[in-house]
């Protein structure tokens, strides 16, 4: 899973004055969005490195520094202790919202790791952990709009008006995270799939029949559920890619489900049916066998050699195809995200 920092950087340049006796309060403005640009471009350091690297070092090194260069930050605004001529209000709320970002990047970071750890353990933990991302993300998005209006607050009590306009580096953070979102709703219909068919398996490791039928059912379920849910989400800027891959692999969890299982039941029940028919044969001395209990157990060997080596050729044929289609899925995400985030 991707981890995302949302931070949406606040244009203060382009300022026209409508008198020029306000060229401090712009000087004032200019000098806080240059501290908030040097951020701006940490930050999508970051981003970048998350969607295009697959080196933890690298993608908290990236972090760290992102760290460091709010701090170097903070301390700059913060010794401006008297703001613009006592008017600290947007030079606090800056300031409030850099700690913000930094407490994120540090034990909120240490915290949503922990839950990445053990979200693929269930569902539940995984929601758990996608909701927890996501309403930190909520937070970072609601700190910055008091940014925003702190901002647009100074300008006009200072009547400056503002020529703005989106920032390269804003877009860029801000089709990352559309990118990280589309990826994660098509993600969490998988992963309902993908953990059910691990429950599947611990089943058939067990040979627990009831169990067995439970999850396939359930797979068939979510598969329809998925597939569904899938219609409804066009392609992302013309790129299907994704959501194809997502879609082939809920239909594979379906078509394991209703073809592959059915088998595998059948086999486990033959196999109950020969260990009965053996313990009663044994449980007999030559002589209290019957022809007709011999000639049936002998069959029933030659059988059960046959659908050991069907057996084999199926659960195989499902591995390989599993194997085959999940690895095909992960492989279209790591290009999805990373052919539409852009590289720095």
């Amino acid at each position: 899973m991707k981890f995302k920092i949302l931070l949406l950087v606040l244009v203060a340049s382009n300022l026209s004055l409508i008198a020029q006796e306000f060229k401090t309060p712009v000087d004032y403005l200019t000098y806080l969005n240059k501290e908030q640009v040097t951020i701006s471009r940490s930050t999508w350091r970051y981003t970048s490195a998350m969607a295009h690297s697959k080196s933890a070092r690298r993608i908290d090194a990236t972090r760290k520094q992102l760290v460091k260069s709010i701090e170097a930050a903070s301390k700059k605004i913060g010794a401006l202790k008297d703001g613009y001529k006592g008017d600290v209000e947007y030079k606090n709320q800056v300031l409030q919202y850099f700690d913000v970002c930094k407490n994120n990047l540090n034990e909120e970071y240490d915290k949503i790791i922990n839950m990445q750890e053990v979200a693929e353990q269930s569902y539940d933990a995984m929601e758990a952990y996608l909701l927890s991302r996501d309403l930190i993300n909520e937070k970072l998005d609601s700190e910055n709009q008091k940014v925003e209006n702190a901002f647009r607050a100074f300008a006009t009590k200072y009547n400056i008006t503002l020529n703005e306009g989106n920032t390269d580096l804003g877009n860029k953070i801000k089709l990352s995270n559309e990118v990280f979102d589309y990826h994660t709703v098509l993600y969490l219909t998988f992963f309902k799939l993908n953990f059910t068919d691990s429950n599947l398996d611990q089943a058939i490791q067990k040979k627990d029949l009831a169990a067995i039928q439970q999850n396939a059912n359930t797979l068939v379920q979510y598969a329809d559920e998925g597939l569904e849910k899938i219609k409804t989400i066009p392609p992302y800027q013309g790129d299907a890619t994704l959501l194809n891959a997502t879609k082939k692999t809920l239909e594979y969890y379906k078509k394991q489900a209703q073809q592959y299982v059915p088998k595998l039941v059948d086999f486990f029940m033959f196999s109950d049916k020969f260990e009965n028919a053996k313990k009663t044969m044994d449980a007999k001395s030559q002589k209290d066998r019957t022809k007709e209990e011999v000639d049936n157990y002998n069959s029933m060997v030659k059988q059960v050699n046959k659908e050991i080596d069907n057996y084999n050729k199926n659960n195989n044929a499902n591995f390989q195809e599993k194997s085959a289609i999940v690895g095909t899925l992960e492989a279209t995400a790591d290009n999805f995200i990373s052919g539409h985030v852009p590289v720095d």
